[in-house]
């Protein structure tokens, strides 16, 4: 059996991926930010210290991991340059490698962003406006630029000519920037030399990597709800966090990919437009939010929260092919006396027990509810599955049966102290 790991999001994105990432960096050869770009954001959170990460993979500070950028993720240079700048300045080195056939994200893709998004009026779907979706255009529509050719001095002259005439002619209008070629051209060229050192085959370095039996973990960003495949299309993201995903956007045979860890919140957020079931508002919500610190990391945009939806987790569970559960933040729930989880759903008088194709059907479906009763004390210091009082105890074992899944991990707080492994991650 190959040592690899993929690491999902099984709900909306923002479960605590980093923090499993970065936990099970220890063990790992590689990690691998196989999709994605500075639109999601992470934190890891130990000793003391706190790193916000757009584009990194978690394990960059483990000095015994080496770090892949894979094909699949389209990279913003300037972030990257920030965020090797953070790094350096902390006093971490590190092993990193960028796909030589991931896509650069132009300042360009950031004003059609706005541009998109504006047009849209009232189907708005609440884009961060950080260029991804239009990058991710650029390369369906064969006109992006890749980071080898970033590299190579004339052919990104020249590709940049055609795409950035593409690009002002569909800014009409004074609100939006039009951009020089000098300007980009300037400012990419110091870019380049940025990432020249770090360019490789990252297909070939993980087909090896694999094969030679090391331990690779796949991080992926956003969660399987906002798949452009599988999630609340068109709430979604412009690419797939999915594990099925992870073959095309890292380049290797799907037969690597045997063992999946869903990280999944005790409860459930969101955050930009689009259906969700089981949202709560009003003090409860508050309360939950709150503690959760549930603001966006790259945005600081407050997240909907809502109760955990098993409909919705089984959906995940089948088209991402999960092997396994890591709950996050089941301390947060603490400060409820009552708890809810969605296991079914009613739409037009009938239930049903799977998502509806068509965003407006799943805007209309009331839950179906069973309750638990709270446990009301912290478990910030619990270490042992023994040590969580009956009723916490109750919550995960029915959340773990109903999925047909064991539970991995349970996260009891943000460090790297407060997180309680059940078993090897690496063992399906």
């Amino acid at each position: 059996m190959y040592k690899t790991l993929s690491i999902v999001g099984s709900q909306w994105g923002d479960e605590g991926k980093g923090k499993i990432t970065d936990l099970v960096g220890s063990k790992a050869d590689y990690v691998v930010r196989y999709q994605g770009g500075n639109n999601a954001g992470h934190t890891i959170e130990f000793d003391g210290k706190k790193f916000a990460l757009r584009l990194m993979p978690s394990g960059v500070f483990n000095p015994n991991t080496t770090v892949v950028i894979a094909n699949g993720v389209v990279i913003n240079p300037r972030i990257l340059k920030q965020e090797i700048d953070m790094i350096t300045e902390a006093g971490f080195d590190f092993k990193l490698h960028i796909s030589d056939r991931a896509n650069v994200i132009m300042p360009y893709h950031e004003e059609l962003d706005a541009f998109y998004e504006d047009l849209k009026g009232d189907l708005k779907i609440g884009t961060t406006k950080k260029g991804i979706g239009p990058a991710y255009s650029d390369k369906i529509n064969r006109i992006g630029i890749r980071t080898s050719e970033l590299c190579d001095t004339d052919l990104f002259l020249k590709k940049l000519e055609y795409a950035l005439d593409y690009a002002n002619k569909q800014l009409s209008g004074d609100e939006y920037k039009k951009f020089t070629f000098e300007e980009i051209k300037a400012e990419y060229l110091e870019y380049a030399e940025l990432i020249r050192p770090y360019l490789t085959d990252t297909s070939l370095l993980l087909d090896e990597a694999v094969k030679e039996g090391k331990h690779v973990v796949f991080e992926g960003a956003q969660g399987v709800m906002l798949d452009i495949e599988h999630g609340t299309y068109p709430y979604v993201t412009s690419s797939s966090p999915t594990s099925a995903s992870i073959p095309v956007n890292a380049g290797l045979a799907p037969r690597y990919i045997n063992n999946c860890l869903a990280i999944t919140k005790a409860y459930t957020t969101r955050v930009g437009a689009g259906p969700f079931p089981t949202e709560l508002t009003g003090e409860i919500a508050d309360r939950i939010r709150e503690e959760g610190r549930e603001y966006g990391t790259v945005t600081g945009r407050p997240r909907k929260v809502g109760w955990l939806d098993l409909v919705q987790m089984k959906y995940s569970v089948r088209v991402s092919g999960f092997t396994q559960i890591s709950i996050m933040l089941l301390d947060v729930l603490s400060v409820v006396e009552e708890i809810k989880i969605a296991v079914g759903y009613e739409l037009d008088g009938k239930e049903i027990k799977s998502i509806p194709a068509l965003e407006s059907d799943y805007a209309r479906v009331t839950p179906i509810y069973k309750t638990f009763k709270g446990w009301n004390c912290d478990i910030s210091n619990v270490r042992t599955y023994d040590e969580f009082p009956a009723e916490a105890k109750e919550y995960l074992d029915f959340i773990s049966s109903e999925l047909g899944l064991p539970i991995s991990v349970v996260s009891v707080g943000p460090d790297r102290e407060q997180t309680i492994v059940l078993k090897d991650l690496f063992e399906a």
